[in-house]
């Protein structure tokens, strides 16, 4: 079973998305971002590997909040979602995207409305109140 993560920074009321490039399965669509743990790799190794390609930066890595599992190409995933903190928010000095077009700190009860992918709306409930228990 392959296994991928999602990164959560969650400050100040907002919760840290980011819209994927227009390429691929869920090409244009809102996610948390992460990405696969590759062979060898634990859960840390895998949150800072990702954030440093896909945003340019080193993250903290906080605790795991939840897992879930969801189907892609008719395979099961796990899914690990964990807590991050990026060393600044991306407004004043942008993130490097490579993976992306655009990131926002959106509301937690935004998200529904959003174009979101499968595999992190079958997370929001978790992560929703997990961020609920966080202010």
């Amino acid at each position: 079973m392959s296994r991928s993560i999602a990164c959560i920074d969650y400050r100040d009321g907002k919760i840290f998305i980011a819209k994927r490039q227009m390429t691929g399965d869920m090409g244009g669509r809102w996610e948390f971002p992460g990405g696969k743990i590759e062979e060898g790799e634990d859960l840390v190794t895998a949150v800072v590997r990702e954030m440093q390609e896909e945003f340019g930066v080193t993250v903290s890595v906080g605790r795991k909040i939840t897992s879930g599992t969801f189907m892609h190409k008719e395979k099961p995933c796990t899914l690990d979602v964990l807590e991050v903190s990026f060393p600044h928010d991306g407004v004043e000095k942008p993130f490097t995207l490579t993976e992306h077009t655009d990131y926002k700190w959106a509301d937690i009860n935004e998200i529904p409305q959003l174009n979101f992918v499968d595999s992190d709306l079958s997370v929001y409930d978790a992560v929703k109140k997990w961020c609920q228990n966080e202010k």
